[in-house]
């Protein structure tokens, strides 16, 4: 599923469904597990865990698989995406998923693209300064506003005093990951990455979790870490984390990133926060209040907007946005 595809030829359709079910589904029902896990194990510890262990085996596999030996410029690309990518967003993700519902958690994420929109806009040029990205057209600009009227309607500024100061907090850190992930995944774009995905997402997932190890041992966790009091909910969801939420989900993500358009990668953001409400809802017992359905629809809506835009926009120079995909 997320092994590399031969240069200039079209992966095949049921690896591109099973790639899209994946970061549809399992990154869905992430957000449920990360909140059990939490439960029990030190957030930080958690996550340094999980990505330690994916990113080595994913690192054997491809070197036995006969990818090349990563280069020094593709172990910095993969720490810069890492630290963006694992340290920022997924860092702040399961530390806020102790205060946050895992349905408002996966909404506030879900508005990804949003941020992708105007950070692809605003980055620099390779060659300068100045600005590098394409300025949105009117209808991804409008797409912006719906969006963020969306993410203001779901967090309710106004009531998040009388909400206590940790989900506060936590709502703030979420919105600033969900900014962290945009960075790492336009930086991975133009970054370079080694030939094969799988050594590529193990190196990020690699340097992601030593980082986290770190921030994991200064927060004090390991040092407290009481391995007994780990309920089986948590060591499980903590388990499915580790496989189907890094290893599948996150190759996935990678692979496809390769082989297809941002605009169309990032539709993961309209099925991801329905899995996510649900599941928190079915499985958590979270409240679902009008307030939420209504601020979800808009907030999906807004990225339906946006990405239908500017897949449109794309379209006439598909041959090379193909071209410069397939060697990210």
């Amino acid at each position: 599923m997320i092994q590399s595809s031969t240069p200039g030829a079209s992966p095949s359709r049921w690896r591109l469904i099973a790639a899209f079910a994946a970061i549809y589904l399992v990154w869905g029902s992430t957000y449920v597990a990360i909140r059990f896990a939490v439960e029990t194990v030190p957030p930080f510890f958690m996550g340094a865990v999980r990505f330690t262990l994916a990113g080595l085996i994913m690192i054997v596999w491809a070197r036995a698989s006969g990818a090349p030996a990563p280069t020094r410029s593709n172990w910095r690309a993969a720490i810069i995406t890492g630290f963006m990518l694992f340290m920022l967003n997924n860092g702040g993700l399961v530390w806020a998923s102790q205060f946050v519902p895992s349905g408002m958690a996966a909404l506030l994420i879900g508005a990804t693209p949003l941020w992708m929109v105007l950070l692809d806009w605003w980055r620099p040029s390779i060659h300068g300064r100045k600005p590098g990205g394409i300025r949105p057209s009117n209808t991804v600009f409008a797409g912006l506003l719906i969006g963020f009227f969306g993410i203001l309607l779901l967090v309710n500024p106004s009531g998040l005093a009388d909400a206590g100061h940790e989900y506060a907090v936590g709502v703030v850190v979420i919105l600033l990951a969900s900014v962290a992930w945009a960075a790492g995944s336009i930086y991975s774009r133009q970054s370079d990455q080694p030939a094969s995905p799988i050594l590529a997402t193990g190196m990020q997932l690699l340097s992601g979790g030593l980082m986290l190890m770190l921030a994991s041992a200064v927060a004090g966790e390991i040092a407290s870490l009481n391995i007994a009091a780990i309920t089986p909910r948590s060591a499980v969801s903590w388990l499915y984390l580790a496989v189907f939420g890094s290893i599948i989900g996150f190759g996935s993500y990678v692979w496809l990133l390769r082989v297809t358009t941002m605009a169309r990668v990032a539709t993961y953001a309209y099925v991801n926060p329905v899995v996510a409400v649900f599941l928190g809802w079915a499985l958590a017992n979270e409240p679902v209040t009008l307030r939420t359905i209504i601020a979800a629809a808009i907030i999906i809506a807004a990225v339906m907007m946006i990405n239908s835009a500017r897949t449109r926009a794309a379209a006439p120079r598909k041959p090379s946005l193909a071209a410069s995909e397939s060697r990210i």
